[in-house]
């Protein structure tokens, strides 16, 4: 067991609250957070002192593809789509060992730590070019990486595996015995959406665990999954445990339909991903003019009350050729691209931190409460707001009660 830590003179947002506020944080020996209080005594006590600035909890980047990130310089997508980009790393994809994969992630899940980020749940690809070697791959990372990373990882049935449904089931058997903690996949590219669709539930029904998937991620109104996934989720009894990562089809339908869609997917319990950065790069290329965004209707979703996230998608990759690994950043692209308003900055930090925690089932061991883990970002800014507005050139990150990042930090 290690001393125990006070962070000192912070202004912390306590789990729940609406503003932060003056408090101390006993943190102990095994990294949990003991007790919340202003001016705490701090006997035996390792001090942290941060001198006024905000304390917040580690944010949470729920959709990444580390097995793909930093390919970038390897390949070409001409087209800029998102077909492309798929057949760009199914060329290159036989070629990757398993090091340089890891070597790769490793890399941006040391970027994203820097930057305050305290969990990534990894799509990973299941496709006949790699059969599992992916998730092999990021289940070793996963175990490098834990002492500074939760790593989450789902198993990404994709490319031509979508229509491979036998090969699928076989590869997905071996993924949850490999240790994945999420099914996902791609029902959209198979030659039959809705059978792919339900071999991913009855997976998920056999394993136990959640269903994080890429639903719609196109702009055809025409093809939309929306309502078959919203059935499924009922039918298998599996409210607040499917996520619909993308879902840009949504803004391609009139109104009222939409309207319709949203209601469904509140109804049956299903969360949604947003992903600007590959939406704003992939989406809408074809168009003669006045082309898309890409998004989904972000604003309309909260509204109806459905948890929305947001997530970094590909870094650095042909899916999205940039990415620095800072979710203040994707915030950012989300409040820009979504058409937020001025008062919105603190709804794109709950997007980046609350919501996904929730929706990857870190429940009461994430935030700043009593018994969570003490995985935080501390950061120099006057509010929240500003920080999402222009980010935090000074700032600590830890995890477990250990600094694992900082620009300056003062023990005593």
């Amino acid at each position: 067991m290690r001393r125990p830590l006070m962070i000192r003179g912070g202004r912390a947002l306590r789990y729940g609250a609406a503003m932060p506020e003056l408090l101390d944080i006993r943190i102990g020996g095994d990294g949990r957070i003991v007790e919340i209080g202003p001016s705490l005594a701090a006997s035996d006590t390792e001090i942290l002192a941060v001198d006024g600035q905000l304390v917040l909890p580690g944010v949470v980047d729920m959709h990444q593809h580390l097995d793909k990130s930093r390919t970038r310089a390897l390949l070409d997508n001409p087209s800029g789509t998102l077909m492309g980009a798929s057949a760009a790393y199914r060329a290159l994809a036989p070629s990757i060992t398993k090091e340089q994969m890891i070597a790769r992630a490793r890399r941006t899940v040391e970027a994203c730590s820097a930057y305050g980020t305290v969990a990534i749940r990894s799509h990973t690809n299941i496709d006949p070019q790699t059969g599992v070697r992916g998730i092999e791959a990021m289940v070793e990372l996963r175990a490098q990486c834990a002492a500074f990373m939760r790593i989450q990882i789902v198993g990404h049935v994709t490319s031509g595996a979508t229509s491979m449904l036998p090969e699928s089931d076989a590869w997905l058997r071996q993924a949850i015995d490999l240790g994945i903690d999420a099914i996902g996949g791609v029902p959209a590219f198979s030659s039959e959406p809705v059978a792919l669709l339900k071999l991913l539930f009855d997976s998920a029904e056999r394993s136990g665990l959640p269903l994080d998937m890429h639903i719609d991620e196109h702009l055809d109104a025409g093809r939309a999954m929306f309502s078959e996934l919203a059935k499924m989720t009922r039918a298998y009894g599996m409210a607040g445990r499917v996520v619909a990562g993308h879902s840009s089809a949504l803004s391609a339908m009139a109104p009222d339909e939409a309207q319709r869609t949203i209601d469904e997917l509140r109804e049956a319990g299903v969360g949604i991903v947003t992903l600007p950065a590959a939406n704003l790069f992939l989406q809408g290329r074809d168009a003669g003019r006045l082309p898309p965004r890409g998004l989904t209707r972000v604003k309309e979703l909260l509204a109806a009350g459905i948890p929305v996230a947001a997530a970094s998608d590909n870094i650095q990759d042909p899916f999205v050729p940039t990415g620095s690994g800072d979710l203040l950043e994707i915030a950012r692209w989300t409040l820009l691209a979504g058409h937020f308003g001025l008062g919105d900055l603190r709804q794109g930090f709950e997007m980046v931190s609350t919501v996904p925690a929730q929706m990857i089932g870190l429940g009461a061991d994430w935030g700043i409460r009593q018994g969570a883990r003490a995985d935080l970002l501390i950061a120099r800014a006057d509010t929240i707001d500003e920080m999402v507005a222009s980010g935090a050139l000074e700032r600590t990150v830890m995890v477990e009660g250990r600094v694992v990042f900082s620009t300056s930090v003062q023990r005593h």
